[in-house]
């Protein structure tokens, strides 16, 4: 197929992206207001989703495509990335690292990311892969003073790494047996036999990693904790996104002739990971890690719709996303807008009596918590909903049943916060941090969690038309 200008169209948020981070990583030490990075950052991010728009239905070959599916998920990348700055300049400054570097690698991981959601060659989805976890690697320990930030990243780089030789390995297997890298074609010589099971189950433990699946989940607790929280925030919500991206692509396109036998290796996974998840997360004291964990559990939620197999279940895949980025986003500001030097901020007894030192922060954390458990009127009960709906449309009532018992587990880590801060008397003051940029970010996942749970079913029809 000849290339044009128009090919490259398709590529222009990525080509984008690319240049402004160079643009930020090569010019970080001419500028010294580094408050122009923030806001480049800020305003960039409004371009290049301007550009997904503006790009949308144009592909490249036959390796990328600029379609509904990977806009609906570049969406949420942008918006994970947008929220994300807005709560980095309080903790930023805070920590010395609030410069042109910090931002770069933010967009080159989001760079990554989108390869990875409208890539329809295995070669590419790797390539996205690897940019996406590189830059996040060094996100985790851009905070080189603080020790744990040095352990989570790299122990995050040592068990990527791994990963990565996994999806190696199953890339090879899949094209010794077809003979090709493009998705659609897989699809048409795709015969199921033991090489192209184990080929898929390696594809399965690779990008497992990524999304932290029991038991590929090793990684997230101390990374999580010692990444900067904004960055925690971040990976937590876009690098997600990424990896379900790529799992839904590749497994409900190049592998939906093999379903009826991949769905039997990865429901278990689904199960291991909603329980293990939720129940790790009841025992921890630091909130960072009881995210972390939560995060695991919702991985096995999220898994619930690949499994499915339908399109129901992946539009109820991409409206989870879309909402988990709101509810995620929402608490770790507010962790963000609560930590001091020393892990203030972070022990949840820090939390107690919250309410009655200042309500309005303790009232928004009361909103994400109430969401991320699952609690109507709230975005995440719905997200939820359609997810387990879609389970059982698909036959499957059992794994429905089995996902609402994990949820009635989760409640308590989520409540126990909620529980603390409205019926403990406080032990220390936590001073909220004045930053309008983490209030814009606050506001808008608040805004988002209300909005959705009350008004889901306009969202929902756009999803169903963005999958494939």
């Amino acid at each position: 197929m000849p290339f044009s200008l128009l090919n490259f169209k398709a590529l222009a948020p990525e080509i984008f992206l690319v240049l402004v981070a160079s643009f930020m990583v090569l010019f970080d030490r001419a500028i010294r207001a580094k408050d122009f990075f923030f806001w480049t950052a800020l305003l960039g991010t409004l371009v290049a989703w301007w550009l997904c728009r503006t790009s949308l239905g144009i592909s490249f070959g036959e390796s990328y495509t600029a379609d509904h599916y990977g806009f609906f998920l570049k969406t949420i990348f942008l918006l994970s990335l947008f929220l994300s700055i807005l709560i980095s300049p309080v903790y930023a400054r805070r920590r010395g690292f609030h410069f042109g570097e910090y931002y770069g690698l933010l967009y080159f991981a989001v760079c990554g990311m989108m390869l990875m959601a409208s890539g329809t060659d295995l070669l590419l989805i790797y390539i996205g892969l690897e940019l996406m976890s590189l830059s996040i690697y060094v996100l985790v320990a851009v905070d080189w003073k603080d020790p744990r930030g040095l352990e989570g990243g790299l122990k995050y780089f040592l068990l990527g790494s791994l990963a990565s030789a996994f999806l190696i390995l199953g890339l090879a297997i899949i094209y010794g047996r077809t003979g090709t890298l493009f998705l659609a074609k897989i699809h048409q010589h795709l015969s199921v036999d033991p090489a192209v099971l184990a080929g898929i189950a390696f594809f399965l433990v690779a990008l497992g990693f990524k999304v932290a699946m029991v038991p590929f989940h090793m990684w997230a607790p101390d990374a999580y904790e010692g990444a900067p929280t904004p960055v925690t925030a971040f990976m937590s919500v876009a690098a997600k996104a990424a990896g379900f991206a790529a799992l839904g692509r590749i497994f409900l396109l190049a592998f939906a002739s093999a379903h009826p036998m991949w769905i039997k290796l990865l429901v278990p996974f689904a199960v291991l990971t909603m329980f293990v998840g939720n129940i790790l997360a009841v025992v921890q004291t630091n909130i960072k890690r009881m995210l972390a964990y939560s995060s695991v559990a919702h991985a096995g939620y999220i898994l619930l719709g690949i499994a499915a197999g339908t399109r129901e279940g992946l539009s109820a895949v991409l409206l989870y996303l879309l909402i988990y980025a709101f509810m995620n986003i929402g608490a770790f500001g507010i962790v963000t807008l609560l930590q001091r030097e020393g892990g203030v901020g972070e022990s949840i007894y820090d939390y107690q009596g919250l309410a009655r030192l200042y309500p309005f922060p303790a009232l928004l954390m009361l909103l994400f918590m109430f969401s991320l458990t699952g609690i109507p009127p709230t975005a995440g009960f719905m997200g939820k909903f359609y997810l387990f709906r879609s389970v059982v449309h698909a036959g499957h009532p059992w794994l429905a049943v089995l996902a609402v018992l994990a949820s009635v587990i989760a409640a308590y880590p989520y409540l126990r916060i909620v529980m603390f801060m409205y019926m403990r008397e406080p032990e220390r003051e936590l001073r909220p941090a004045f930053s309008l940029s983490l209030w814009a970010a606050l506001g808008i996942s608040a805004l988002g969690v209300l909005v959705i749970g009350l008004y889901p079913g306009s969202l929902l029809h756009a999803v169903m038309g963005s999958v494939f």
